[in-house]
């Protein structure tokens, strides 16, 4: 059948728009707002749910109509930049990174903290400050903006698998926002629109939608061995030149990328309608989930602008984050590979209230979160700068992952706790995990220091009692809350175990605080030190409680602030504070 490319064609002609992305723009005390100029097509409006397993086009069609997408298809690029902390069509970098992740979620979860006040307007860890709050949703905007053509032009079912692509990075990042703000204006932007007022959606529909859409993804990638050969070279060619996420640029890793996902929002589902959970995680199991680290899902940091993972530059280059406290203790008490070469000692003396120095390179200090923090990132105004930091070759090369393949195994090893159908036992996946949760690069030139450790490691029974000390504030001090072991024991209640595979996922998934600050929230584990002065956020929180999400986005805009008030509470489901919890956060036992 021949096509009428020329009215797909007008399509590609680029307009200037505007997106709004949050960025750090120099390493200094002063943030801004960046606007992202994009050249991009005039928004188009179609069915983006709609994934059509039809006729393959005539093959002499197909180059016009690569050629009228190829606006779109260079976008898809720029959306994974954006997707693993990049931006300006850019491979990801600290300037984005430390808004998508650094200045909230990486401390919510307990892996960092921030050192400094900004001259007073953050002094602690739960202060709120909304255009760090702000940050994940500018990136999930950004990704809208690069998708929105792509999903919802009608030319783009002919070539339907980089479509199930494309709506695979949209929901991704939608479920991750979802989980982080508990409702986001979902339907309008999978729809493209562009201006107020925007609807959000409750998160359960949103989760529906999304799960909805990865079982129509599965099945276009599926059925991809029976397109025609040249149809699939085709595809495969595109791949190629835009597929910038996996190893083989193969379709087959991203319907096991498609089914990780699912996996992973059906173990969130698991106090909401435990049933219904059991029966996703079987399913996305049974079609097929990532299996090895060729299936991983991630990019290389070590190629981007700044030569090395972002968190690098952020914590040695600008001295804006320093390794949590809690993290610290954790990894102490667990005898865990990483305390032996992954973090460095005090970089320089600190002076505690009563005189006492605890010398230049003493040892590994951590910070706590919470503490009311001076402004500036120079010692002789800020000495908590010399608290210390992640170093090292594996930290520094440490790839960033959108699905990795220990998550997946940590998220069978529960599902199989809990009884369900996950190939294996608890125990396989659970040790299976820790041998292949090492962070470092292991795709160049691993450095074998996470092996050296690994035996041992998998040994230790009980964890080794572990005080905090703070050099500065002795009130700060601290015992580990860390009391679990590494070695699995089939004779441990369910609860300890689950305690322990949750804790070594979150070691395992290191840095990526999202499903990190998840799984604290849905089932308590693993434990860290609570974060101080929680009162000083938005007056919700007490000592001892964690925050529960970020507060709905709108931009400083007061359309924005209408759209909240017209349907965002009511699709959050409670109040717009820190201590409201997202539909999938319930206050239950874990069995």
């Amino acid at each position: 059948m021949k096509l009428n490319i020329l009215k797909y064609a007008l399509a590609a002609l680029p307009l200037v728009t505007f997106s709004a992305c949050m960025d750090f723009d120099t390493p200094s005390d002063e943030f801004n707002k960046e606007t992202d100029v994009t050249l991009r097509p005039e928004p188009l409006h179609g069915d983006a749910d709609n994934l059509e397993i039809k006729d393959v086009v005539a093959e002499e069609d197909f180059p016009e109509i690569k050629k009228a997408l190829k606006n779109d298809l260079d976008m898809l690029i720029t959306a994974q930049y954006y997707l693993m902390g990049g931006k300006n069509g850019e491979e990801p970098g600290a300037h984005q990174w430390q808004y998508v992740f650094n200045l909230t979620t990486d401390a919510y979860a307990g892996y960092t903290t921030c050192d400094q006040s900004w001259n007073g307007s953050f002094p602690t860890t739960y202060s709120y400050k909304r255009d760090f709050c702000e940050g994940p949703h500018g990136r999930f905007l950004s990704m809208k903006n690069n998708l929105g053509n792509l999903l919802n032009n009608d030319l783009t079912n002919e070539m339907v698998e980089i479509k199930a692509i494309a709506l695979l990075l949209f929901d991704y990042v939608a479920q991750e926002c979802t989980d982080l703000y508990g409702s986001i204006a979902y339907q309008d932007h999978k729809g493209n629109k562009e201006t107020n007022p925007f609807t959000f959606n409750d998160g359960y529909t949103i989760y529906t939608s999304i799960l909805k859409n990865i079982d129509d993804i599965v099945a276009v990638f599926d059925n991809f061995p029976n397109r025609p050969d040249w149809y699939r070279a085709e595809i495969n060619n595109i791949l190629f030149e835009s597929d910038k996420l996996t190893q083989d640029q193969q379709i087959d890793t991203w319907r096991r990328f498609a089914n990780s996902l699912k996996l992973r929002m059906a173990m969130h589902l698991v106090k909401v309608d435990p049933a219904e959970a059991k029966r996703l995680a079987e399913e996305a199991v049974a079609s097929g989930v990532v299996e090895s680290m060729a299936q991983e899902i991630g990019m290389n940091a070590n190629t981007g602008f700044m030569g090395s993972h972002p968190l690098k530059m952020i914590m040695s280059g600008w001295n804006d984050s320093r390794v949590n406290a809690s993290f610290v203790s954790m990894l102490t008490s667990l005898q865990h590979p990483y305390i032996n070469y992954m973090i460095g000692n005090n970089t320089d003396d600190l002076i505690n209230a009563d005189g006492s120095v605890t010398n230049k390179n003493s040892g590994i200090y951590g910070l706590r979160a919470g503490i009311r923090m001076e402004s500036g990132q120079a010692y002789y105004a800020n000495a908590r700068v010399a608290y210390s930091q992640f170093v090292g070759d594996d930290f520094e090369w440490m790839p960033i992952y959108a699905m990795k393949w220990a998550e997946v195994d940590f998220l069978r090893a529960e599902g199989a706790l809990r009884g369900w159908s996950m190939g294996g036992t608890a125990q396989s996946f659970y040790e299976r995990g820790i041998k292949n949760a090492d962070c470092g690069d292991r795709f160049g030139m691993p450095t074998g220091n996470y092996e050296a450790y690994l035996d041992d490691y998998m040994q230790v029974e009980n964890a080794v009692p572990f005080t905090y000390v703070d050099p500065m504030d002795h009130n700060n001090d601290i015992e580990s809350v860390t009391k679990i072991g590494v070695k699995w024991n089939d004779s441990d209640d369910n609860e300890t175990k689950l305690e322990k595979i949750i804790t070594q996922k979150y070691i395992a998934i290191f840095p990526y605080s999202y499903e990190a600050w998840t799984d604290i929230r849905r089932t308590g584990y693993p434990k860290i030190f609570p974060v101080l002065n929680p009162n000083l956020g938005d007056g919700s929180l007490s000592d001892g409680d964690l925050i529960r999400r970020l507060p709905l986005p709108h931009g400083d805009l007061q359309a924005g602030m209408d759209d909240i008030a017209t349907s965002g509470i009511q699709a959050l489901g409670g109040p717009d504070q820190q201590a409201t919890r997202v539909f999938w956060d319930k206050n239950e036992a874990n069995f």
